[in-house]
């Protein structure tokens, strides 16, 4: 028996991997990382190292509980946001420093020299407002001047959890944080987000793909059976 060729008509197979490729998501290229942005991602890193380690020396060494809880904030808080900075270090190809800068190093030493005395917490406080004015201002700086995207957005995250740590040390004086609101650290809601909105893009693919993919079954059907009855 003679199979019935039908003029400009292709298998289904190729149709529906025609009709998948017209929805299919166009390739990613990562943005470029300027010297600035690059820059943050170190500065940002050394400066969480440098609170993670005052944090954990003020719950060991500060006399009076609000300077306690405050360092155990810093260190949950800084331990997350550094947990965001060298996956997107990692992601970018942004090598980071093994630890904090030498003047850290030599803070937290001058800091730890009052240890057991009500000293110490007077020169942990002024440490840390010091150290989180200077944080801001390099965050405000990507904000405003940074290239990549990603890297903007860190910033972003980051500044009201700094915010709320200067507040807490601001002048030297220890404010104890309230239990009613809490600055939740890292970048969880933007990646919640763009996981998000991720999710919502494909199914709306897949939706369009599926709706593609069946037309191109109708249509191939529709001819096979035309050209099965000579065209009527």
């Amino acid at each position: 028996m003679r199979r019935t060729r039908i003029p400009g008509v292709v298998t289904l197979t190729a149709m529906c991997g025609i009709a998948m490729a017209a929805v299919a998501p166009a390739p990613a290229f990562a943005a470029a990382v300027s010297t600035q942005d690059a820059s943050f991602l170190r500065a940002s890193h050394q400066g969480n190292l440098a609170e993670i380690a005052a944090g954990r020396d003020a719950r060991k060494n500060a006399t009076t509980d609000c300077v306690r809880h405050v360092g155990a904030v810093l260190v949950r808080d800084h331990t997350a946001l550094d947990s965001d900075v060298r996956a997107l270090a990692g992601k970018l190809n942004v090598s980071l420093p093994s630890g904090p800068s030498a003047e850290q190093r030599r803070v937290l030493a001058s800091v730890r020299a009052k240890a057991g005395s009500a000293a110490y917490d007077k020169a942990w406080l002024v440490a840390q407002n010091d150290a989180h004015i200077k944080t801001l201002a390099l965050i405000d700086q990507e904000i405003s001047g940074g290239s990549n995207a990603e890297v903007v957005a860190a910033a972003k995250a980051a500044r009201p959890v700094v915010k709320m740590h200067l507040d807490m040390v601001r002048g030297g004086t220890c404010h104890a944080p309230g239990t009613s609101k809490t600055v939740r650290a890292g970048f969880g809601p933007r990646a919640a987000s763009a996981d998000d909105t991720t999710s919502r893009t494909a199914a709306t693919a897949l939706g369009a793909g599926g709706a593609l993919t069946a037309a191109a079954a109708a249509w191939y059907l529709r001819a096979r059976r035309r050209a099965a009855t000579g065209g009527r």
